[in-house]
């Protein structure tokens, strides 16, 4: 049997990610669905909150479905949910129905977007045993930059055709290539390794991933280590959410900057959410998974201390940039660490059960954000809040290097 080229598996993962990250584009909606029905902000915002929320149940409850049925199926699953999640939001606009629209896009689309999501990711790591960060990042950038694309586009087919059309479209168009990245994605064959990397170490110029342990996603959840990187994921999320949903007035209160100005510089940042995906992952092919977390984590604690007090432009726009970057990383290096850490037996199962930090994150960080704004009247007791959070996430960060030295100890012992 021919082995398929593993850069066009790459190149499929990232069509998926491409297609269902634009959920992050939602925005676009906002103001258009409040003019056309007279719906409130939070009406409106409930459509992405749910879908958030049905990604990472779906991620959670299905990972195992992806493990079983492999790569292909569960991306034409996730094609067929999120394609009818933006055709049936469509139909919801047309018939004025806000229950219909959470329903479609929130509840069928999210379950579209975690499927999605992690359906590649496992299929990845094992295509790319020499190079698993940059693969994950890969993919996950695609997810990541996918606002960037989409949102010219959006708001070009909604000032022309409207937003029934608008749904319509993406819907056609998303399906299609879904449909067409998932026919090419295939698991390699058991113990497969790339041209070359085989004899690159047997003679010692490379090393194989040493997996710590191949466990099934029941065992692995089992393991304290498995709740380290929940925690380190949950506040690493929780605490970059928070920043991106405030990041605009934070810039006016912190800099004097114009409304205009602040949601412009916000746009130019976003592209290092994406960048800091394909960086740090492939970086951590480098350093190690476990440098890569706790260099996050003290880069942010001294940055959320600091952004309180900080009134020069560069080094504020600097140190949220450096927060954008730490925030998409550790998206995208966390399927390489769980492949280290659990080995790839059961990778997107697991996978699944830890983006339930993410989906926690997704209400936990905003809220926090507006309470203590609310609360003391500024942004900026809530980055000191966050930069304690980091402290935590720093020790879960150490406390899980100890778990590897004492499983490393125990093989070598074996």
């Amino acid at each position: 049997m021919k082995t398929k080229n593993r850069w066009l598996i790459a190149l499929s993962a990232v069509g998926i990610h491409i297609s269902i990250g634009s959920v992050y584009a939602w925005s676009n909606f906002t103001n258009p669905l409040k003019n056309m029905f007279g719906w409130s902000d939070q009406e409106v915002a409930w459509a992405f909150s749910i879908a958030i929320l049905f990604l990472g149940f779906s991620a959670a409850f299905l990972g195992h479905f992806v493990e079983k049925h492999g790569p292909k199926k569960a991306g034409l699953l996730s094609a067929i949910f999120f394609g009818i999640g933006l055709i049936g939001s469509g139909l919801a606009v047309q018939l004025e129905s806000k229950y219909l629209l959470y329903l479609f896009y929130g509840v069928l689309g999210g379950v579209g977007l975690g499927v999605g999501y992690i359906a590649p990711v496992s299929t990845l790591v094992k295509w790319f045993p020499d190079r698993r960060g940059m693969a994950t990042g890969l993919a996950i950038m695609g997810f990541g930059f996918s606002a960037a694309i989409a949102s010219p586009i959006m708001n070009y087919l909604i000032e022309s055709y409207g937003v029934a059309v608008t749904f319509y479209t993406l819907g056609i168009v998303y399906f299609i290539i879904m449909l067409l990245s998932s026919l090419y994605l295939e698991k390699p064959e058991e113990g497969w390794m790339p041209e070359g990397f085989k004899e690159k170490v047997e003679s010692g110029k490379a090393k194989a991933p040493l997996d710590l342990s191949q466990l099934t996603a029941n065992e692995a959840v089992k393991t304290r280590r498995f709740w380290y990187l929940w925690i380190m994921l949950f506040i690493n999320v929780t605490c970059g959410i928070a920043v991106l949903a405030v990041a605009k007035p934070l810039a006016q209160e912190a800099i004097g900057i114009s409304a205009a100005a602040a949601a412009a510089l916000v746009g130019a940042i976003g592209i290092f959410n994406g960048l800091g995906r394909i960086g740090w992952a492939s970086a951590s092919d480098y350093i190690g998974r476990p440098n890569t977390y706790t260099t996050f984590f003290v880069l942010q604690i001294i940055i959320f201390f600091l952004l309180p007090s900080t009134s020069i432009q560069w080094l504020f726009v600097g140190m949220l940039i450096v927060v954008y970057t730490c925030y998409g990383g550790g998206f995208a290096s966390i399927p390489a660490y769980i492949g280290d850490l659990f080995g790839t037996k059961q990778l997107g199962a697991i996978h699944g059960y830890i983006l339930t930090a993410w989906a926690a994150a997704g209400l936990a960080g905003p809220q926090f954000a507006a309470y203590i704004k609310d609360t003391t009247g500024s942004y900026a007791g809530s980055l000191t809040f966050f930069g304690g959070l980091f402290v935590i996430a720093l020790l879960a960060s150490i406390l899980v290097r100890i778990d590897i030295k004492q499983l490393k100890s125990k093989s070598e012992a074996a």
